[in-house]
């Protein structure tokens, strides 16, 4: 079925194929009446879907800034699309104010996380990386450096990623606060109206809710052309836990395991995208955001909980 007929699905007729706005995925903005909508894949199979769309209403429910949809979910082709309403607003650009904000929206999205899964989101359960996985993905990311011309050495990175696969059954069995939360909560998410505005939250997870922060210490600058090209400052961080402070209250656990943590998410979230894309490499600002967070691997003592 083309994008067209998709469309259609959702009762919008239009007479061109619609040309999606984001390049790794199908997402479609077009005219509903007059309203300026979107469509997208989202979970499988319907089902989750549709649990998805529950949570979601329940945080508008607490007056959260998240994206809702105006229809039920679609299943086409087996997959699932749904229609969000467009949210007009403004890119990400690392002001103060931005960060701080965007730390207080998730802090309140975690604050209100029932202690059971409710909605039934996916559970996180990625603990199962091997040795061979890093030693492969290593390989992929030297010759994407050798091809790209790039200079620095990811020796030391293959080591810590190796501690990380050693120390992930210890993370699993850790009895960490779990949350339900997006989960890809990444400046390229967000829009700001001016306070922030979550657009995408399809990826929506039950997990430990520092793996949420951990995601975003390492990869909320990732794939925006307006974010700087590295992870937060020592001071941009301390900035985006002030905000997420004000509703949520990190445990002594948390703090204790962080380090461990951040190794994990990296393992899990960084090393295929170093590993995946060469063409990334050539980008001059994807570079540089791969030197920083390589260098948070061996410095991340002012980047605490």
């Amino acid at each position: 079925m083309n994008s067209k007929e998709i469309i259609h699905k959702f009762g919008i007729k239009i007479d061109e194929e619609p040309t999606s706005i984001y390049p790794f995925s199908p997402v479609y903005k077009v005219k509903k009446d007059d309203q300026d909508v979107i469509i997208k894949k989202t979970q499988t199979p319907l089902k989750a879907a549709q649990n998805l769309m529950c949570f979601l209403k329940t945080l508008k429910e607490h007056e959260i800034n998240i994206v809702t949809p105006l229809t039920e979910p679609i299943e086409i082709n087996e997959s699932i699309y749904v229609m969000y309403p467009f949210i007009d607003g403004n890119k990400y650009t690392a002001k103060d104010e931005e960060i701080y904000q965007s730390g207080k929206l998730l802090g309140r999205i975690h604050s209100v996380s029932s202690q059971i899964n409710e909605f039934y989101l996916p559970t996180y359960d990625v603990f199962d990386f091997t040795e061979q996985e890093v030693l492969r993905d290593m390989q992929s990311i030297r010759q994407n450096i050798q091809k790209t011309n790039r200079t620095f050495s990811v020796d030391g990175m293959e080591q810590k990623l190796l501690e990380a696969v050693k120390n992930q059954a210890t993370i699993k069995d850790l009895k960490l606060p779990l949350v339900a939360t997006p989960y890809d909560y990444k400046a390229n998410n967000i829009v700001y109206t001016p306070k922030p505005f979550l657009i995408d939250p399809d990826n929506a997870t039950w997990l430990p809710r520092i793996f949420d922060l951990a995601l975003v210490l390492l990869l909320f600058h990732n794939e925006l052309d307006t974010a700087p090209d590295c992870i937060f400052t020592p001071k941009q961080w301390k900035l985006f836990l002030e905000g997420y402070k004000k509703y949520t209250t990190i445990t002594d656990l948390e703090k204790e395991v962080w380090d461990a943590v951040l190794q994990h998410i990296f393992l899990d979230e960084v090393m295929w995208l170093m590993a995946e894309y060469e063409e990334d490499w050539l980008d001059h600002n994807q570079y540089n955001l791969y030197r920083s967070l390589v260098d948070i691997l061996f410095n991340s003592a002012d980047y605490k909980i």
